[in-house]
């Protein structure tokens, strides 16, 4: 049996990493940080309806969850059906906003420790 483990390659964390600061940084109400998602082009409703369409349209299924700031939850959505992968945001009114999507999702178990020397 192999172990799978989850790896985005640089530009997709890239993306996280910088959606992750904005909300750390930002010192907003729930209300206020989804128009702030609204208005970068976020698509935003709720989360029940969202996750079900995943599901149907995609085939796609929760593979990670992370706790950010002022209890936004992200969350890594994908199927090896189809491919497709989803990043999202669930808001603590229950709004959950679509961050990024893409195709040619795989599991990976890489050993990435020798990268960890590459800038030392």
């Amino acid at each position: 049996m192999t172990t799978k483990v989850h790896t985005l390659n640089a530009g997709l964390a890239a993306l996280l990493a910088a959606t992750l600061a904005l909300f750390a940084s930002h010192s907003a109400n729930a209300e206020d940080a989804a128009r702030l998602l609204d208005a970068q082009g976020a698509n935003c409703g709720p989360r029940a309806g969202i996750v079900s369409r995943l599901a149907s349209h995609f085939g796609e299924t929760r593979r990670g969850i992370g706790l950010g700031t002022k209890g936004r939850i992200v969350e890594v959505f994908a199927s090896d059906a189809t491919g497709s992968w989803t990043i999202a945001i669930t808001l603590p009114d229950g709004r959950m906003c679509l961050m990024a999507s893409g195709r040619n999702w795989e599991d990976r178990m890489d050993d990435l420790s020798h990268l960890a020397d590459a800038d030392a």
